[in-house]
């Protein structure tokens, strides 16, 4: 495997609700998110051996281009608002003091985490999968010999990702619904099983039509993913499914005319909320995989006053036997 790009806030916050808090530095303080994301990298580069890894990170949780279209965006997870920076997300008490150490700790590692400024985790894995593709020959249709498996591969617990999945351009995704070391591989044919979508692409747009309470978007009223999948099945394209509600196609009920004309406003923005951005400003950066630590020194006070030594000690021998 090439790349391996990980979702590093939807596994951190994974391990902290996986993990009991009884996990505690010598002086009290929790580390079962600091553990549980060493254990999670070490268990990946020891499974999938990519020559590249990217903790990608959330340097806005809640982009002001995404609450412009939608105000609703993700507005019962601020916790407090600011005129001077981008609003404050409601985190558990446990986990907050843990993400500085996480940050930290990689860096001592000398694994490269990545953000963008006013963009989301979710944007610079769009980004940095764009520019992988762009680099391989024939716009990544050759990126995947035969019997590889992907070549880049996104580590999340959010589905929002899934439309990046695309088969000839060896893009799948590795969610963790059962935890890392059990995770459904997320390519073209699950999508078609499990969403009744064939794409990456196709699952975006059936994301639009659906909506997603957890992000507050509000989807069209009455349209599940059932109904969304089916509509984009029988029109092709969610461009094609408006025009049919418009003109009164046949494969379209009535109640789904009036529901899609009633989300006219949301239907217009909504492309440009659920879609990852390929675009996010991010910076040149190395992204190899280091076979030791870049400060050893550093990290070996870390694993002291955190308590975390098991955690570290298998993510070093996760690294040299690469």
């Amino acid at each position: 495997m090439r790349l391996m790009l990980l979702d590093t806030a939807s596994l951190y916050f994974r391990a902290f609700f996986g993990l009991p808090d009884s996990l505690r530095s010598p002086d009290g303080r929790p580390v079962n998110a600091v553990r549980g994301l060493l254990d999670m990298i070490a268990f990946l580069v020891t499974e999938h051996r990519p020559d590249r890894l990217v903790a990608c990170w959330d340097d806005d949780w809640r982009p002001a281009f995404r609450v412009a279209a939608i105000p609703s965006y993700k507005e019962h997870r601020v916790a407090e608002r600011r005129d001077d920076g981008p609003d404050v997300e409601e985190v558990p008490d446990g986990l907050v003091p843990q993400v500085p150490v996480i940050v930290e700790v990689l860096a001592a590692l000398g694994i490269a985490r990545v953000g963008a400024p006013g963009f989301e985790a979710d944007d610079v894995i769009g980004t940095l999968v764009a520019r992988e593709l762009a680099a391989v020959p024939d716009g990544g249709a050759a990126a995947t010999p035969a019997g590889t498996g992907p070549q880049v591969a996104v580590v999340t617990g959010d589905r929002d990702l899934f439309q990046l999945v695309d088969d000839a351009a060896g893009v799948a995704i590795l969610y963790p619904a059962r935890g890392v070391r059990d995770p459904d591989v997320v390519d073209q044919a699950l999508l078609a099983e499990k969403y009744g979508v064939p794409t990456g692409a196709a699952y975006a747009e059936m994301a639009v039509l659906r909506g997603d309470p957890s992000d507050g978007l509000p989807g069209v009223r009455g349209v599940g993913e059932k109904t969304a999948a089916k509509l984009l099945a029988t029109f092709g394209s969610l461009d094609e499914v408006l025009a049919a509600a418009s003109a009164g196609a046949p494969g379209i009920t009535p109640s789904q005319r009036t529901k899609i004309a009633e989300a006219a406003d949301y239907l217009a923005v909504a492309p440009g909320v659920v879609q990852v951005a390929a675009d996010a400003p991010v910076g040149s950066f190395d992204d190899a995989l280091p076979s030791g630590p870049a400060d050893p020194a550093a990290l070996d006070a870390l694993a002291e006053r955190w308590g975390i030594r098991s955690s570290v000690d298998r993510v070093l021998t996760a690294l040299a036997a690469r």
